[in-house]
């Protein structure tokens, strides 16, 4: 191995290397790099073998924790047996096999899986199959998408234009036609330090309706929606809200997208988080906790008669012409089928229904640490609100990222907000770790 690219020698002197980073400040990080060299269970370990708490899952996605035997072992043998097969016109057995054992932990009435490779090629093939499905049916002329504000659907264009974090979208100009939005829920002055569903917030889904003749419902494909929006912020949805979205797109017939890139997996208890909120959408788009972040793959289930729609011309057509050159890879399917035993085994997509109130509680009781100005949580998610600084907001949120990863804890963190969603298997003791090293940097904090 060359001496440059081992982890141990990078130290601090990044500053010239070819790495651009994603969603990072690249200058900042290269003068002060945070460096993760291996992982295993609930912690990351730094080049000189500090121990870091990981608080996130890595990033949403490493429910089942680190570098777990099975799944290591599943890619090991894929990668060895076979290391890519074309996914157009042609197939290999681990796609069909792991689609199949999906469907039986699906949503009821779920019988359909369309693989992708992340998050926001899910969403980007939710939103085709939605408009592709009206034309199928006759009704080409539902081209309108509707997302919300503080939502986050992935980085594509699609993704990009119904999601609504203006920090993501201004500086990509008009992204895709015929979008709206409708407002976010988040009602800190009825709602702050809501446990749960706050109760405030359901007659916020009217804005639906108010775009629905605004627009012609007959214009509008479809809403997507993340049940509990987290990247902005964590936005639990109010008690009834997810209702009255359900009931207005069947009065109008717009098909509802749950984005369940975060929420699925067990995060909220449930195997999905339409279980957990008992509404039923017509696409689920899905990724991260699917491989258990080993390898990238993403997912989209969807309703049989939706299937049936496109199976409706001659057998040598073509029914979607969308995919990627990785949908379904072999060594993707081989860490799916991992991570779907290691779930089932240790019974990890309905644990966080064990921990949740004492999680619940171990987040609330941070509301007496300096400069909290609210605390949101749902399942085995929560967020602290900071106040932001005079003149420099998200400066108190960076801090805590910076000395929590000091104090041996990764935090991750949107502006002012501190974000909490540690893998699944996290014990009652870590649970305490973890609050307490933010109490610790709170207290710090100017």
């Amino acid at each position: 191995m060359n001496e440059r690219a081992r982890p141990e020698s990078l130290g601090t002197s990044l500053e010239n290397s070819a790495f651009f980073m994603p969603f990072s400040m690249n200058r900042h990080f290269k003068k002060a790099p945070r460096m993760l060299a291996r992982a295993e269970g609930m912690y990351y370990y730094t080049p000189e073998g500090r121990k870091i708490l990981d608080g996130t899952a890595g990033l949403w996605c490493v429910n089942a924790g680190h570098c777990r035997k099975k799944i290591v072992e599943a890619v090991q043998k894929g990668v060895a047996t076979l290391d890519f097969a074309p996914p157009f016109q042609m197939g290999h057995p681990l796609a069909f096999e792991f689609a199949d054992k999906l469907v039986p932990i699906l949503p009821k009435g779920m019988t359909r899986v369309f693989f992708t490779n992340s998050g926001s090629e899910s969403v980007d093939t939710a939103l085709k199959l939605a408009l592709a499905y009206h034309r199928a049916r006759g009704e080409g002329q539902r081209v309108r998408l509707i997302g919300r504000e503080k939502g986050y659907h992935g980085v594509n264009f699609g993704g990009t234009a119904v999601g609504g974090i203006a920090g993501n979208r201004k500086i990509f100009g008009a992204l895709v036609a015929g979008v709206d939005h409708i407002r976010h829920t988040h009602d800190p002055a009825k709602n702050a330090f809501s446990r749960g569903q706050p109760s405030h917030g359901a007659e916020l889904a009217d804005d639906l309706e108010r775009l629905a003749q605004l627009h012609d419902p007959s214009t509008i494909a479809a809403l997507i929606v993340e049940p509990v929006a987290c990247s902005a912020g964590v936005y639990v949805p109010p008690q009834g809200y997810l209702q009255k979205l359900r009931e207005i797109c069947d009065r109008h017939g717009i098909l509802l997208i749950f984005d369940e890139v975060i929420n699925a997996w067990g995060r909220l208890g449930k195997p999905f988080a339409t279980n957990y909120f008992g509404v039923m959408p017509d696409l689920i788009a899905t990724a991260k906790g699917i491989t258990n972040g080993t390898v990238p793959m993403g997912a989209v289930f969807m309703k049989e008669a939706m299937y049936q729609a496109f199976m409706s011309g001659p057998e040598t057509s073509i029914e979607m012409p969308h995919g990627y050159t990785y949908s379904a890879h072999p060594v993707a399917c081989a860490a799916g089928l991992g991570t779907l035993e290691v779930y089932q085994e240790e019974g990890l997509l309905t644990r966080v229904g064990e921990l949740a109130k004492y999680w619940e509680d171990a987040a609330h009781a941070m509301k007496d640490c300096p400069h909290v100005v609210d605390i949101r949580n749902i399942g085995l998610i929560a967020a602290i609100e900071l106040a932001p600084r005079a003149g420099a907001p998200g400066a108190r949120g960076l801090e805590v990222h910076l000395k929590a990863f000091e104090k041996g804890a990764y935090i991750r963190t949107t502006g002012d907000v501190l974000a909490f969603a540690p893998p699944l298997i996290i014990q009652k003791a870590e649970i305490d770790q973890l609050f307490g090293t933010a109490r610790e940097v709170l207290k710090t904090l100017a």
